[in-house]
């Protein structure tokens, strides 16, 4: 990172960040140029966790490799100034990669979809047992994460 005043080393911090953000970027292979996904998510266990379709470009992708990388942030603020090259941004932001794995298991599958939702507000939740055995719970393994973070916070 070539900015060292800027990056986030307080692993406590980073969690919260990942415990916090409700969207993360997947960025997967594809010819000739990356595809990528903004997804739902729930972090917990050093991994994050996703659910979704049982079809579609990112499980076909998934299929072929499973390296992946990702990008989550938080709310962010521009920074007006008179001189348009004296605006700035706050932000806090995590990068990283790691490789995404299928989860197949049911009861797996819905400790899953109740943290995906608790990280989103919810609590209480009921799940219809067709749609659990159809949906598609993806493990992203991290292997490496940076954080950046600009501003006061």
């Amino acid at each position: 990172m070539r900015r060292k005043d800027k990056q986030i080393t307080d692993r406590t911090l980073l969690i919260k960040i990942l415990k916090t953000a409700h969207i993360c970027r997947v960025a997967f292979h594809d010819k000739p140029y990356p595809y990528i996904v903004p997804m739902n998510y729930a972090y917990y266990d050093d991994k994050l966790y996703f659910h979704g379709a049982s079809t579609g470009k990112k499980l076909d992708l998934i299929r072929k490799n499973n390296r992946v990388g990702f990008e989550i942030e938080m709310p962010y603020e521009i920074i007006k100034a008179p001189v348009s090259c004296d605006w700035t941004t706050h932000y806090q932001s995590i990068v990283g990669t790691g490789e995404i794995h299928f989860i197949r298991d049911i009861t797996l599958k819905k400790q899953v979809m109740d943290r995906i939702m608790q990280q989103h507000g919810s609590s209480e939740n009921s799940y219809k047992e067709r749609l659990l055995e159809v949906v598609e719970i993806l493990e992203l393994q991290i292997h490496d994460l940076s954080g950046k973070q600009s501003g006061v916070w």
